[in-house]
């Protein structure tokens, strides 16, 4: 587990810009089963992919998308272990990795970024990704 102080920072640059963070497995259970709507779930890092690439890519696809997801979210691995291995259940059949970032449309997964996909990205890149994705499963 990471120390509080140092990921304080990091969780609050996504709540500050509109992302709940769930610290329960039952929260995400509750969130990500959903048989209406959509989730943006953003599975938070202290690496550095996450700090350049992750967070500032998943921020502006959000804002700068036509179409938003309705429940924007994010759990933190290193810290949130319940919560993340939770979100790690509905993300098979990919295997665990931090930061990544996932798309749900009623109950089900319909965009992953692993973090494969994320390293050496720019924020840029990611953003455009994830706009495509709520644009064609969030109108």
């Amino acid at each position: 587990m990471y120390p509080p102080e140092l990921t304080a920072p990091m969780a609050k640059e996504l709540n500050d810009n509109g992302f709940q963070s769930l610290t329960t497995a039952a929260d995400v259970e509750t969130l990500l089963s959903q048989k209406e709507g959509t989730v943006f779930i953003v599975v938070n890092s202290v690496c550095g992919c996450a700090a350049a690439n992750a967070r500032p890519g998943a921020m502006k696809a959000v804002e700068n998308a036509a179409n938003k997801p309705d429940n924007l979210v994010t759990v933190f691995a290193g810290v949130d272990k319940d919560a993340v291995n939770k979100a790690r259940e509905f993300f098979l059949p990919y295997p665990p990795s931090s930061p990544c970032m996932g798309l749900f449309k009623n109950g089900q997964l319909v965009h992953f970024l692993e973090r494969r996909h994320i390293e050496g990205a720019s924020a840029d890149l990611i953003a455009e990704n994830m706009k495509v994705a709520f644009d064609h499963h969030c109108a």
